[in-house]
């Protein structure tokens, strides 16, 4: 008989993917998704692959606990959560399913931008106490406003082609990309973009070596009454600085999803009336997460049909 290769799904996912990965005739696929860290050391050593989503950290030991280990799968975007130097090290392939919560992630950035200029969460917070204020909640357009997008990769563009469609003029910077890819998004330096926008949102991963790219310095470049929105990667944000910056009125409203820990244990920031606060929700929907599913089980089968 062929080799059946061990595949440990070691957080939870949606369960078309998990049926794909269980009915292939070469996986043995075990769902173990609320194992500990403890618990994930011992049971490792036999599997060849492991699927995670953010919850389940990859580390250092489990890979070196994962004697058989020939690939480690992310249902998601970021790779935060696994030791790719240490996988590097023995060989593991380290994949991940970049696209597949673009539409969620943009989509909500997109949402943060709309509920912050027209203080959707605090007129619903004064209804809920039986309030009738409409003179303390005139928002503002989002049309003929200037978006500057800090990235430009595939959630980047998502927004930006929303943005158009809202009648905002969009800019962005991009360490990594210096040609614009859509004809209506025009690049700027970062200081420029911090000078010109209305609204900010960001779409980069975090660099622990270079810091936060907002920072007391960036937050004085920007415009009285800027809107931010951080639906990236905890940390690409000061979150000192950015709380200093909405005291002083720098930034008008932020919406955010991501956090220097995770839970966030800044309640000032959270509690501040002009912030809209999210558990990490960009890439929590329905299609979102099927898509991851399918993704890396699709990732996984084809890994292991080359052998």
């Amino acid at each position: 008989m062929p080799e059946k290769f061990k595949v440990l799904i070691a957080d939870s996912l949606d369960s078309m993917a998990v049926d794909l990965m269980k009915s292939h005739p070469s996986l043995d696929t075990a769902y173990k998704n609320k194992l500990t860290p403890e618990e994930l050391l011992k049971e490792i050593p036999s599997y060849h692959a492991i699927v995670v989503r953010s919850a389940t950290k990859v580390t250092k030991a489990v890979i070196e606990a994962g004697k058989n280990l020939r690939i480690i799968a992310r249902a998601g975007v970021g790779l935060d959560n696994v030791d790719q130097v240490a996988a590097k090290a023995r060989n593991i392939t380290v994949v991940n399913t970049p696209s597949c919560t673009t539409i969620s992630v943009a989509e909500l950035a997109f949402g943060l931008m709309l509920s912050l200029a027209r203080k959707v969460g605090r007129a619903n917070i004064s209804m809920k106490k039986g309030e009738w204020d409409k003179k303390s909640f005139q928002g503002s357009e989002l049309f003929g406003k200037t978006l500057g997008l800090i990235g430009i990769g595939r959630i980047g563009q998502a927004v930006s082609a929303r943005a158009q469609v809202f009648g905002m003029k969009v800019l962005a910077f991009d360490p990594f990309i210096k040609t614009s890819p859509l004809p209506f998004v025009q690049m700027v330096s970062l200081d420029d973009l911090l000078r010109m926008s209305d609204f900010i949102s960001l779409h980069i991963p975090f660099d622990k070596a270079a810091g936060p790219t907002l920072g007391e310095a960036q937050f004085k470049v920007m415009k009285k009454g800027t809107f931010l929105v951080n639906c990236a990667r905890g940390g690409t944000v000061d979150e000192k600085s950015l709380l200093a910056a909405l005291k002083d009125g720098t930034v008008g409203g932020a919406g955010i999803d991501v956090w220097e820990k995770e839970p966030p244990q800044n309640r000032e920031l959270i509690e501040h009336q002009n912030v809209l606060a999210l558990p990490h929700l960009g890439a929590s929907t329905n299609e979102g997460q099927s898509r991851a599913g399918k993704d890396v089980a699709e990732l996984i089968i084809s890994h292991f049909a080359k052998k």
